[in-house]
């Protein structure tokens, strides 16, 4: 039975590389929520984030593709932040077959990540979205600290 798996986590913990790797070996449809947010310029901060009714609104875009695709007996593949509890379930309450793995790490490796891709982010808004993420508890935790890509896939598809 086919499955869609999120990965979601904090920016710069590795979420956007571990969903690729990840669907490459399980041979699923990958999809970046960031990219879908910012597409549909859905991405605006308001106050402690984007609102949820933004996420909602990306989840809507993306369900009919995702729901086709499981039909089809296709896993998808997932990533993005999910620092909004109530995404998480709108999703939930929508496919049947939803796993959600929280990648973690420290909030230095996160930072020292994001300069490694050339800092894209400010060092606050790293803290901002890893303070974020962290408020929430999500599927199984995953550390990433440590562990090459392929561990961490590793670990993932172990848990599948």
């Amino acid at each position: 039975m086919a499955v869609c798996v999120i990965i979601r986590g904090p920016a710069g913990v590795g979420k956007t590389t571990i969903a690729k790797e990840l669907s490459n070996h399980l041979n699923a449809d990958y999809i970046s929520f960031d990219e879908i947010l910012e597409k549909n310029e859905l991405d605006t901060i308001i106050g402690d984030g984007i609102p949820s009714k933004n996420f909602i609104q990306a989840n809507k875009i993306i369900l009919p593709n995702i729901k086709k695709t499981l039909k089809q007996g296709k896993n998808v593949v997932l990533d993005g932040c999910f620092y909004r509890k109530s995404q998480y379930e709108h999703l939930k309450n929508e496919i049947e077959n939803l796993i959600i793995f929280t990648l973690s790490s420290s909030l230095e490796i996160c930072q020292e990540r994001n300069n490694i891709r050339g800092g894209r982010m400010s060092p606050e808004a790293i803290k901002d979205v890893f303070n974020l993420v962290s408020k929430v508890s999500l599927g199984i935790l995953v550390n990433t600290e440590n562990k090459t890509k392929k561990e961490i896939v590793k670990e993932i598809i172990s848990r599948l």
